[in-house]
């Protein structure tokens, strides 16, 4: 059965103010054509998770004023330092960050995938992370002695938001080496992606691509937008794009110059700079 494809806008219009919007690292596959359109369209109180890390899609959506909650491991541009707007929000207590290790975030959505409500892990105890994490609880191992465990509810994203090489007519997408996808679309209500190019091969018909094939079970929406993850990289297609995310770190220390970004980011097209 043939997909219907989506537009980028109808992508952004089904994420709804309010949802837990997990989201990828930078260097997995970011939908950023999707993020200019939730941008555009003003969503609010967003629940972001980065799994397990975000940067300059997160930063955006917090210095549009999109998120009151991020759930992450950190926020970074990398080479550029932390996303500056992200920490502007955590000064100003406009955004409540519920702090991660990046294992915490990976057996959280593990746990969402399996529809189990909570999973154990060990390497928190003693941290500032853990303190700092109420929702976490800390147990006495059922099966041994003075062996503490801390218990992570499950992360159960409402939508999963990614960009990706290619999808099939069928609504298969290849996702190469950046398994973490397959898990936040396993744990998510809802998956909507965005990719470079549809291609008329089945993609789970042949081995040595299937294995790195979301199945279409798993996915909800697709649109195509070439360059969707610019100016981020995007697996061995295109590059990072070091001047437009230098430029963006430059003018996101201010507020002035954050909406100076987004006025022209907002009015150019796909794979231009701003």
């Amino acid at each position: 059965m043939a997909i219907t494809l989506a537009s980028v806008d109808a992508l952004a219009a089904s994420i709804p103010d309010g949802a837990k919007l997990a989201i990828p690292k930078t260097a997995a596959g970011v939908s950023m054509a999707v993020t200019r359109e939730l941008v555009r369209r003003g969503v609010r109180d967003i629940h972001l998770v980065g799994v397990p890390t975000s940067g300059l899609q997160a930063d955006v959506l917090i210095g549009a004023g999109c998120v009151s909650v991020i759930e992450t491991s950190a926020v970074t541009l990398g080479e550029f330092g932390t996303g500056p707007r992200f920490a502007a929000a955590v000064r100003a207590g406009a955004v409540q960050v519920l702090d991660a290790t990046c294992p915490a975030i990976y057996a959280a959505l593990q746990a969402g995938a399996k529809g189990i409500p909570f999973i154990p892990l060990r390497g928190l105890i003693g941290t500032d992370v853990l303190v700092n994490r109420n929702d976490w609880k800390v147990i006495d191992n059922p099966f041994a002695q003075d062996d503490p465990i801390v218990l992570l509810a499950a992360i159960r994203p409402d939508v999963a938001l990614f960009h990706a090489v290619k999808a099939d007519r069928h609504g298969n997408v290849y996702i190469g080496r950046e398994r973490e996808l397959m898990m936040m679309a396993q744990a998510a209500q809802r998956t909507v992606v965005t990719v470079e190019e549809i291609v008329d091969e089945d993609l789970m018909a042949d081995d040595s691509s299937a294995a790195a094939t979301i199945a279409s079970l798993y996915v909800d929406q697709i649109a195509v937008a070439p360059k969707g993850a610019w100016p981020l990289a995007l697996l061995d297609r295109y590059a990072l794009d070091a001047k437009a995310l230098g430029d963006y770190a430059k003018l996101a220390r201010t507020e002035d110059g954050f909406r100076t970004f987004l006025a022209g980011w907002l009015g150019v097209e796909h794979g231009q700079a701003a």
